[in-house]
This record gives C-alpha cells, structure tokens and sequence, in this order.
C-alpha cells in the first residue's frame, strides 16, 4: 500500500464518515495543468487543488459512515437525556390535576417539591479472586489471595472518611465473602443482600468475542435482571433526601460494566471493552440534576502490583 494511500485511510478513519472533505499531509504534490480545476458533469467546478504538501481526499462515499447511533441532524442538541431514571420533577406530577386558577404558582411549587437536593455516591466493588474450579456456587469461595485484596478494598474505603451509608451485595458466594471483610473496616454501615446484583449476561456484546458465547435465552433471563437492578439501584437522590449519600454495592464485573455504560448513556453492548479487577472500586456520582459523572473506573492503585489480578 503507498503511503498516500496508507495516509487516506487513516484520515478517513479519524473523520468517521463526518466531514465531506479532509487533508492529510503528505510528499509534494505533482502540478495539474496549471491549478486550474476540472469541470465536473452538470456545470459545477472540482474543489480547488490542496495547496502544497496536502492531498484533499474524497467525500464520505470513500470511507464508511458513522455508526447509526452516532448520527444526529445538525443543532439537535446533546445526547443525553436528562429523565433518563425517570425522576425529572415534570415527570412526577400528574399535570391534569393542575389547578388551573393558580396554574403556574401551583405548578412550580409542585415541581420543586419533586427536585431532588442530594447528590449520590456509588462505589461499586467488583468481589476479590476466588476459586474458578469450584463446581456449584457455594465452592467458588475466595482464594488467600481474594481475601487478602478484600482486606486492601476495605482498608481504602475506609480510609476515604466517609460516613457510608449501606451495603448492599450479590447473594452469591464470592461477592458475600468479600462484602463480610470489608465490612469489618467499616462498623455500623448496614449490610443488605440481593438476587438482583448476581453474575450474568447482561447484553449480547458488540463486538462479539469467540471465548465467551452464552445462550441466546441467558440474554433474555439475566438481561432482564440486571437491567432491573440498574433502574432499582442506580438513580438520583430521592427529593427527601436532604444529605448526600454514600454507597456500597459488592457485585460482578458483568454487573458494574453494563451499570457503567447505562448510567453514562453509552451505548450498553459495549460493557465488554472495560476491563476491572478483582477488588476494584469505581466511583459513579449523581447529581440532584439527574447529571452522572464517573470519578473512578476499576481503580486497584491502592494494592501492590504483585497483588492484582483479574479473573
């Protein structure tokens, strides 16, 4: 392939398919006739020749479009859509009960009754290494090695100064034991266990990968649960709620990467390219405005290297 040609690709490539015209700079460019350009059929002129050292390369015909869920018609706006955990004031109130004498005074103080006034910190801990050999869940307890980075876990949450306010886990062996040595660097913050945070399939990934190939009807079952623990745990501050909270949930990777992509709007059959490691944190924040911001993704830098691992 010439290095033009190599060039061109790689432009395209970084375009994505969103400008019609792009140049890259490449060798000098031989002269065409003068500078002059060609009349194209119909009338209209060629784009002028690239100045010296640039190659102008084609329209988008030349390189593939943008991802269908990329695209968006021109001024439209930001992607995110701020009712995506349904809990948007307007979204609360039942606008046919509007008194309509005192219609705008009833309606702003209604909808400030519904605002939330608290931010939310989500800290999701993947659970620590643990035996892969073992035939039924009760036999995947952890390794020395799990309970040691539990140990590390436990002694850097607890090192953060924060008034926790819950823990709630996955009912499953591994993420239970995990949860129980952490909670012994964190006295007094309740401990809750849960189906809904178990390990599973949560969308099929995009793109696939040759290693891993559940069953379609995995999809559907544990799909369907997870998207459900998503939608019950992961939301803004009930308007209640008058302190900021700080939470714990002991679960799978599985489980915090599709949560991750969710909460952020990416789109969720990605959750596949993040990568954690056992004992993990990663942070989630959400706004009382329903904005979510990610402060840590999969973060061990408080273990010693020889003590990471990812299975």
């Amino acid at each position: 392939m010439s290095a033009r040609r190599a060039l061109a690709l790689a432009a395209c490539g970084l375009a994505g398919g969103s400008v019609l015209l792009s140049a890259v700079v490449v060798g000098k460019q031989p002269a065409r006739g003068g500078g002059d350009s060609e009349p194209r059929p119909g009338g209209s002129a060629a784009p002028s020749a690239a100045p010296p050292g640039l190659l102008l390369l084609p329209p988008t015909a030349s390189c593939p479009p943008a991802a269908g869920w990329i695209e968006r018609a021109a001024g439209s706006g930001s992607y995110w859509d701020s009712n995506w955990d349904r809990r948007e004031p307007l979204a609360l109130i039942n606008l046919k009960k509007k008194n309509e004498e005192t219609g705008e005074e009833e309606l702003a103080s209604r909808l400030d009754h519904c605002k939330a006034k608290a931010t939310r910190h989500i800290f999701l801990i993947r659970h620590s290494q643990y035996h892969l050999d073992g035939r039924a869940d009760k036999d995947r307890t952890l390794t020395p090695l799990g309970r040691e980075q539990a140990e590390l876990t436990g002694r850097r949450l607890a090192s953060l100064g924060l008034k926790f306010d819950q823990i709630i886990h996955s009912s499953m062996t591994r993420a239970t034991e995990t949860t129980e040595i952490i909670s012994k660097h964190l006295p007094g913050v309740k401990k809750i266990s849960t189906d809904l945070l178990r390990e599973g399939a949560p969308i099929e990934p995009d793109p696939p990968v040759s290693h891993w190939k559940p069953e379609a009807v995995q999809y559907y079952e544990d799909g369907a649960r997870i998207e459900a623990a998503f939608r019950n745990f992961i939301h803004r501050a009930d308007a209640k709620q008058e302190e900021d909270s700080y939470e714990i949930f002991v679960c799978h990777a599985n489980v915090i990467r599709y949560i991750v992509c969710r909460a952020l709007q990416f789109p969720p059959e990605g959750w596949l390219r993040l990568s954690l490691n056992n004992g993990s944190i990663t942070h989630l924040v959400i706004r009382p405005n329903g904005r979510v911001a990610l402060r840590a993704l999969g973060d061990t830098g408080f273990m010693p290297p020889d003590k990471i691992t990812r299975t």
